[in-house]
């Protein structure tokens, strides 16, 4: 609503003659002072309570879908720009190797050799990132752990990427070409770690990172080391989850915008796998016992908000407070290390 400026000047107002000249003026100005809003006094906002989810509500996946206008033209750009480059490496998250591997990347690459790098291997179990090592090696796809953030593991990558490009290095310098430049494209989904593992690969701050999805939106190219180019792409999802739970294991480990989706159903959804892994890490952050694991998860989301002080007015615990830090604890590995998908 807006609000005209009614006030007049007084010279050469008129006098109404019912109010009698000045006197009348000087009613007409108290009058209009009493009904004068106060605005000093803000009204306190009301708080909507919700609706108090239900054991039956973690019994069903929420719609998770998450796909960005730009995601299309960047799938167009992969392949058009697939002719550049001699390899592909793929980073996945080492936590949910299946779902966090897009199969349009797998069918847009095809014929070309393929590294795929199991990021965040130091918040995934050592056994369960072991195991996806092998697997992969079956499907005669190499894999190194890697964790981009510290490090480890990157300095195996260029020898790794060497042997798989070994023939084709031959058969350049058969023809004629003294020290060819090999390239190498890097995908994956949003949020997996593609820019941390370039800054660090090529010991420069020049890919854009962020702990969110969708900050790459352009390709870019980095030289990794002698005789070899990165060309970095965003993050890109695929249009459709066909399993819906792919949709909110990706959300778990934030590969997926948090505003799209419930959060306190999806924390409810991740406290029913907590409670099966039962990590040492998980019950001792939040002094749970093994009975308290009994509980529905919307109760134990209820608990954790208690036992963590996050209590609203009357007492009541602030489930949906609880359950972003449940999220962002679980994102950080202090629930201790989990990989919630087996080969």
């Amino acid at each position: 609503m807006s609000y005209k400026n009614t006030k007049k000047s007084s010279k050469g107002s008129p006098r109404s003659s019912k109010q009698g000249g000045r006197s009348g003026a000087r009613m007409n100005a108290k009058s209009t002072k009493q009904q004068k809003p106060d605005f000093t006094k803000a009204a306190k906002p009301v708080k909507v309570k919700k609706p108090k989810k239900t054991a039956a509500d973690s019994e069903h996946t929420q719609v998770i879908q998450w796909y960005p206008g730009h995601m299309t033209k960047t799938k167009r750009r992969i392949e058009k720009d697939l002719k550049l480059v001699d390899a592909v490496a793929e980073i996945i998250d080492a936590r949910i190797p299946i779902s966090s591997r897009n199969p349009d990347i797998a069918s847009l690459t095809t014929g070309k050799p393929r590294i795929v790098l199991l990021n965040k291997c130091d918040m995934a179990d050592r056994s369960s990132t072991a195991k996806w090592v092998e697997y992969l090696r079956s499907e005669n796809v190499r894999a190194i752990p890697v964790d981009c953030k510290s490090g480890r593991g990157v300095d195996k990558f260029v020898p790794v990427l060497s042997e798989l490009l070994s023939k084709r290095i031959e058969s350049y310098k058969a023809k004629g070409m003294i020290n060819p430049t090999m390239r190498v494209m890097i995908v994956g989904i949003p949020n997996v770690g593609k820019s941390t593992f370039i800054n660090r690969i090529s010991k420069k701050n020049k890919a854009v990172s962020a702990d969110r999805p969708g900050v790459t939106r352009g390709n870019q190219w980095f030289t990794v080391a002698k005789g070899f180019e990165m060309l970095d792409t965003p993050g890109v999802l695929w249009p459709k989850f066909e399993d819906q739970t792919v949709g909110e294991r990706l959300a778990f480990t934030g590969a997926i915008k948090s505003d799209v989706m419930d959060t306190e159903l999806l924390a409810v959804r991740l406290l029913d796998l907590l409670k099966e892994l039962d990590t040492p890490e998980f019950k001792e952050r939040y002094k749970l016992s093994d009975d308290d694991l009994k509980m529905q998860s919307y109760e134990l989301l209820e608990l954790i908000a208690k036992h963590r002080g996050m209590l609203i007015s009357g007492g009541e615990p602030d489930t949906e407070r609880a359950a972003y830090t449940l999220l962002d604890e679980f994102r950080a590995a202090k629930l201790g290390r989990v990989t919630l998908e087996l080969p």
